[in-house]
This record gives structure tokens, C-alpha cells and sequence, in this order.
């Protein structure tokens, strides 16, 4: 048997923090421990309940700006075995680049329409809990779209085939996944990504996830404010 995940719930609207629990606990192998209004709430439910992930709105009191996205960076920092999902209503490009600044393991960038999808919010809950990151198939779309178009950016630098690839990495596909779809050779395959990784400068990051910023690298300049 799975063993619940137990998981805190940031969220300033009352009826959406309840309604998301209420979900979460009907609907998935979920117990939340704590829903909170807050950051600073948030931070301390952390440090007392010590949960295996985080569910946070990005903007919360008193500003309403990127509460949400410091509390992960504090979270990751000071309790690095705690995911944290992060939740936002528009597919805003620079939050995924803000959220992503220090490092991508254990964070999740997802449209709160995904909420409704119990399936799909446990999943980004496990991958986050295991150390790695989801981001929103459709702010990945997003960039990689405006990022091919970008004159100046480092996705121009690439070729058809190599712009295709990104494509679906971008839609989550590992490289059997794109293989298969392409019609294509692992080993073929496994070159393009490696040749996307180089034009993109990610080859010398091994601490990051460098299929995520392969397709947010175009944040760097073109978007500066969320």
C-alpha cells in the first residue's frame, strides 16, 4: 500500500484552500497536515510538521507578489528533503524563471487548473518529494515558441531537427519517447540533445535539470518582470 503523502496547503483564499484540500484528501493517497493563509504561516507549519511536500499560491499577504515563490526558495534551503509544488492561475514565463533561479530539484511550476486533475497533482507531489521537477506542459510550450522566434537568443542557434526535439522535451518525453514519435534512432536522438544542450551553454551544468532550462534559457533576456 502507498503510503500517504503528507503535504501543506499555502493559499490566501479560504474557500480555494479548502476546496483543494478537500480534493486532494477525496481523491488521492494525500493527507494535508496543515492549509495555511500565509507565508510566514506556511514557513512555520514547515518547520513544526516537517512535511514530505508543500502546495503554495504564488502570491500571498502582504504584498501579494512572489511570496509564494520565497517561501520555496526558504523551504528547499532550510528543509531540502520537503518538495514544494508551486501554484500559479496564468502561465507567467518569469515566475518559472524566478522559481528556477537557484537550481531546479524538488520544485514544481503548475497552472491551477491542474488542481482539478488529482492524477496529475500527485504526480508533480512524488517527482518533487524524489528530487526532481515538473514544469506545466503548457508554459514549456509557451517559451520554447517565443524563444524560436527571439532574435537574439541561443534557441536560434538551432536547427529544425533540433527546435522538433525541444518540442518534446518540452511535452515531458524522455528520449525513447521522442525516438519513438520522431521516428528516429536513440543514439540519434541522445546527439541532438547533447548539441541542444551545448548551443544552449547548459553542458557544463551538471546541478541543474538542463532539460528544463533548455526550454526557459530565452527568460534570460527577453521577460525581466513577472
Amino acid at each position: 500500500m502507498t503510503q500517504a503523502v503528507r503535504v501543506i496547503i499555502a493559499e490566501d483564499h479560504y474557500l480555494v484552500r479548502e476546496g483543494t484540500r478537500r480534493l486532494l484528501e477525496d481523491g488521492a493517497d494525500i493527507d494535508v497536515v496543515a492549509s495555511v493563509g500565509t507565508a510566514v504561516e506556511l514557513l512555520d507549519s514547515v518547520r513544526r510538521l516537517r512535511p514530505d511536500a508543500v502546495i503554495t499560491d504564488i502570491r500571498m499577504p502582504p504584498d501579494h507578489r512572489m511570496e509564494g515563490i520565497e517561501a520555496a526558495h526558504a523551504i528547499r534551503s532550510s528543509h531540502p528533503e520537503t518538495g514544494v509544488v508551486v501554484l500559479s492561475q496564468h502561465s507567467d514565463s518569469a515566475y518559472a524563471m524566478e522559481l528556477l533561479r537557484h537550481g531546479s530539484a524538488g520544485l514544481a511550476y503548475l497552472l491551477k487548473s491542474r488542481v482539478s486533475n488529482v492524477d496529475h497533482i500527485t504526480f508533480a507531489l512524488r517527482e518533487v518529494m524524489a528530487g526532481r521537477s515538473v514544469i506545466d506542459a503548457l508554459v514549456v510550450e509557451g517559451l520554447v515558441e517565443r524563444r524560436r522566434r527571439a532574435d537574439q537568443s541561443p534557441v536560434a542557434q538551432l536547427g529544425d531537427r533540433e527546435l522538433q526535439i525541444l518540442r518534446q522535451m518540452a511535452e515531458g518525453r524522455n528520449n525513447h519517447g521522442i525516438a519513438e514519435t520522431l521516428h528516429l534512432s536513440l543514439s540519434s536522438v541522445e546527439k541532438y540533445v547533447t548539441a541542444i544542450f551545448v548551443k544552449l551553454g547548459l553542458d557544463q551544468q551538471p546541478h541543474v535539470d538542463r532539460r528544463i532550462m533548455a526550454v526557459l534559457t530565452y527568460l534570460r533576456d527577453t521577460d525581466q518582470h513577472p
